[in-house]
């Protein structure tokens, strides 16, 4: 993984590949290439580190072309190596590749024993000898590629030129992402709609097990069985002003205040309908939740605490009971299947590997209530889902995710509301107040965004710090999880998170003046016991800092920091103490220096196992 770009056209499409590759950096990479079709040749310049220094040295060369592939690479198979960098080549074929081939160690064995020498370390430069054999043997490209995926166990999204066939592109997918983008006299191919959005809106999505022959002129797909097949056409909603910075310093800045309004356009549908039907999980959705006995969710990261959160409202709201567990895990696991509880699948990309693998294990035991609460429109996931929720957040770019994340508790609280609707166990006042809460939301939100200065101010306590614990109680200890994360994607401060209530139970022991304690700390009916957590801190000499509500009884003093938000918000706070914790993150991060949009080892978008 991590991005892919190519494109056919009768103008030279290497400024189209670097403008696209720029576009992907967001998700993440450590590497990036570009390979061309120049007369009989194929050319390739690579580079680690960033596009930048790869679109310089192909100036240098003097790249131009008609058709020509790209990629920017987040490493898993090698090192950070120009030789590991894609494009990869073999003998006039050049291919690049987001996934992971599970069986290349012994493909790279047959394939060395018919000849074949490796200069790279990656699973991807056995593809592109394998193809080659194919051709050997009297394949056309396309058919060498659907040859040799066949023998491929594993993810991959692929993209595939070859020097003696420089009038199209061949390109299969396989639990990777991949879309064609259709232009006049010129058609793309990408990992990401917003790679090639500077020239076509008009997109098809490949489907598991297509592959795909692109020219100039026409495209033609097929599906796992080599049998040709029609894709629906789709236009983007995405659009470039989403993907530009405008006066914000960086994308995670941006998307931060961004909140209002993702949070207004998430909930339109819901406050439209003046209630919580259940058509806002699509057509059938009436029927499959009256089903609904049990809610399992499966998601991973900063979805599974938003998960984390739903399962407080879920049973509190709806009645029946919750469980959220980390998708990796779950799909490794011998798990005990109820085929009457809604399997929910929450993921930003839509094809998040280990939630969709996951969704499939929860299917095969029977499991067929499914709902994906998702924010791109027609990804695995929600294809995968007879229900889903999209939520309106719009393109995120950075990839530690703030309004994806909070637009997707806005759908799961969505979802506690509805189920509670169709059992009979959410009375018309009890709605009504609901929809008041989501009316206010935004401007909630933009409050709480207005202590950003003050918020800014705390990061100076921070900024030394190797270590930072985060306290919640309730369905607030998930915020305080997502809290600690985002401090450690993007600062690379060591940061956990427990319940308040577990202090004494063994992190306590961590506590002194070294360690600052964050606490989310709102009215609610567990502040009490919340403040008596707090004391355990101060009496070991810990530093707290509080993010509480302004009709909490607080008051700063030594050793305790406090920061207020407008009023308690009732069912809906967890949302909106995340803006605090996001904004810290975020400025921590600033003074210590981090690549904020871009945290190292990290990628927007997890592909792979």
């Amino acid at each position: 993984m991590c991005g892919i770009v190519g494109a056919i056209a009768d103008r030279d499409v290497v400024p189209v590949l670097i403008e696209g590759l720029k576009r992907l950096e967001y998700r993440g990479y450590d590497s990036a290439g570009i390979a061309v079709v120049d007369g009989a040749d194929i050319r390739r310049v690579r580079r680690t580190g960033r596009v930048a220094a790869m679109e310089d040295a192909s100036a240098a060369e003097g790249f131009a072309a008609t058709l020509g592939i790209g990629h920017t690479r987040w490493a898993t198979h090698g090192g950070v190596t120009e030789s590991n960098a894609h494009p990869h080549v073999s003998h006039g074929v050049a291919l690049v590749h987001n996934g992971i081939i599970e069986n290349h160690e012994q493909q790279r064995e047959r394939l060395k024993a018919l000849g074949y020498e490796f200069e790279s370390q990656t699973d991807t430069e056995v593809i592109a000898h394998l193809i080659h054999h194919y051709l050997q043997d009297g394949a056309d490209l396309l058919a060498a590629l659907q040859r040799a995926v066949k023998e491929l166990h594993g993810a991959y999204a692929l993209a595939v030129v070859s020097r003696k066939e420089p009038e199209r592109m061949v390109v299969a997918r396989m639990g990777c992402p991949l879309l064609v983008g259709l232009g006049e006299g010129e058609n793309f191919v990408a990992s990401d709609v917003s790679a090639i959005l500077q020239a076509t809106r008009r997109v098809i999505f490949l489907e598991e097990g297509d592959t795909a022959e692109i020219s100039r002129d026409a495209v033609r797909v097929f599906d796992g069985d080599d049998q040709p097949v029609q894709r629906e056409e789709h236009l983007s909603d995405v659009s470039l002003s989403s993907l530009e910075l405008g006066p914000y310093r960086h994308f995670m800045q941006k998307e931060i205040h961004e909140q209002p309004r993702a949070l207004g356009d998430t909930m339109e549908a819901i406050i439209d309908a003046g209630g919580f039907e259940p058509t806002l999980f699509g057509k059938d959705a009436d029927a499959v939740l009256r089903e609904v006995e049990g809610v399992q969710i499966l998601a991973c990261g900063t979805s599974f605490y938003a998960g984390s959160v739903a399962r407080y409202w879920i049973e509190a709201i709806s009645g029946l009971p919750c469980s959220v567990e980390i998708a990796s895990e779950y799909r490794y696991r011998t798990a005990v299947a109820n085929p009457k509880h809604l399997v929910v699948t929450i993921s930003q990309s839509g094809e998040t590997l280990d939630t969709m693998e996951a969704l499939k294990y929860a299917k095969s035991l029977g499991q067929d209530l499914t709902l994906s609460i998702c924010n791109v429109p027609e990804s695995a996931i929600p294809r995968a889902s007879r229900l889903v929720f999209y939520t309106r957040a719009g393109a995120e770019i950075g990839v530690a995710s703030t309004k994806a994340f909070t637009t997707q508790l806005v759908g799961l609280f969505a979802l506690a509301a509805t189920l509670a609707k169709v059992n009979g166990r959410l009375p018309e006042a009890k709605e009504a107040e609901y929809i008041e809460a989501l009316r206010h939301l935004p401007g909630d939100v933009q409050h709480a965004l207005n202590l950003e200065p003050q918020v800014a101010m705390w990061s100076e306590h921070f900024t030394p710090r190797e270590h930072a614990l985060f306290l919640g109680r309730g369905v607030h200890y998930p915020i305080a999880l997502e809290g600690a994360l985002k401090l450690k994607e993007i600062s690379y401060i060591h940061a956990e998170a427990y319940p308040a209530g577990e202090l004494k139970h063994g992190p306590l022991a961590l506590v002194d003046d070294d360690m600052p304690v964050v606490v989310i700390a709102p009215n609610d009916s567990l502040l009490e016991k919340v403040k008596s957590n707090m004391q355990e801190v101060r009496a070991r000499g810990g530093q707290l800092f509080v993010f509480t509500d302004a009709d909490s009884n607080f008051a700063d003093s030594e050793g305790v920091h406090v920061i207020r938000t407008e009023r308690h918000v009732g069912v809906l706070s967890p949302i909106v103490h995340t803006i605090p914790v996001q904004m810290l993150a975020y400025h921590v991060a600033l003074a210590r220096g981090t690549d904020v949009d871009k945290p190292r080892n990290l990628a927007k978008s997890v592909t792979v196992e």
